[in-house]
């Protein structure tokens, strides 16, 4: 059965192995994550995750069948520099991936050692706790040119088809200078022109591809690749209608977030 495509905000660095106050305002972010797989059509058999957390010259797949773990944050406890997601890789599914790409006339490589990065498993361990499904990591491309990331999505559609979720992982506000109050009305503004922009596909990767030209879009995203994910999800699922997953309006103090499902 066909998956859907996700857009997901991932929250800050290892947030699902801590405990505290840290933990808990993440918690209406967990629940909808918890709550994710029961509401696909059958356990996919695979996941292509397209984290923010990674950028390459040439659009790059993970094709390692054991990943490590990569921790790319600073200044959190230090068991969460040990903690581990053991899902197994899916080197078939990379070559697929690496195919797909290629096919559409955009620049693919290979990494065989990159480790899974707190984008990718800060989303996973709330949905598949068990690791059991295989996961295969995407790098977005520097220049971060929004009409190629679109483009990239409608290269992997078919991959929707043979079972695999494609996830995009980043925020729909990450202005990390703005957390709390001084956040609240530049990232309602932005999560707005979200909302009314993404339900519909009639005109969207139009609009998308014009997202600088938002309202507060150069505060909500400085630098735009914990936006690009979405681009690709989008494109995965052009002509699908898009619904809202997760949504609050006083993250970490007073942030505005969404996360976004397409089918």
């Amino acid at each position: 059965m066909k998956q859907p495509t996700f857009f997901l905000s991932h929250g800050g660095g290892p947030w699902p192995f801590m405990d505290g106050d840290y933990r808990r305002a993440h918690a209406r972010l967990e629940a909808s994550l918890q709550a994710l797989p029961a509401t696909l059509p059958e356990k996919p058999k695979a996941i292509l995750m397209i984290s923010a957390h990674w950028e390459e010259t040439a659009f790059t797949v993970m094709t390692s069948p054991d990943p490590g773990m990569l921790y790319d944050y600073g200044g959190f406890p230090a068991h969460t520099y040990e903690v581990v997601y053991p899902a197994p890789g899916d080197p078939a599914l990379a070559e697929r991936v690496v195919a797909l790409i290629e096919a559409a006339g955009l620049p693919a490589a290979r990494d065989a050692r990159r480790g899974y990065d707190h984008g990718a498993f800060c989303t996973l361990v709330p949905m598949f706790p068990g690791a059991d499904v295989p996961v295969v990591q995407l790098s977005l491309r520097r220049g971060l040119d929004p009409a190629e990331h679109l483009a990239l999505g409608r290269a992997l559609a078919p991959l929707r088809d043979e079972g695999v979720l494609i996830l995009g992982s980043g925020f729909s506000f990450h202005n990390l200078r703005l957390y709390g109050t001084a956040g609240r009305e530049p990232s309602a503004a932005f999560d707005g022109w979200l909302q009314s922009v993404l339900p519909q596909p009639e005109g969207r990767g139009a609009r998308l591809q014009g997202w600088a030209l938002a309202p507060s879009a150069r505060i909500a995203h400085p630098r735009e690749e914990h936006l690009l994910p979405l681009m690709v999800a989008a494109g995965a699922a052009e002509t699908a209608t898009a619904s809202c997953t997760y949504h609050e309006t006083d993250f970490m103090g007073g942030v505005t977030a969404s996360s976004f499902r397409f089918d």
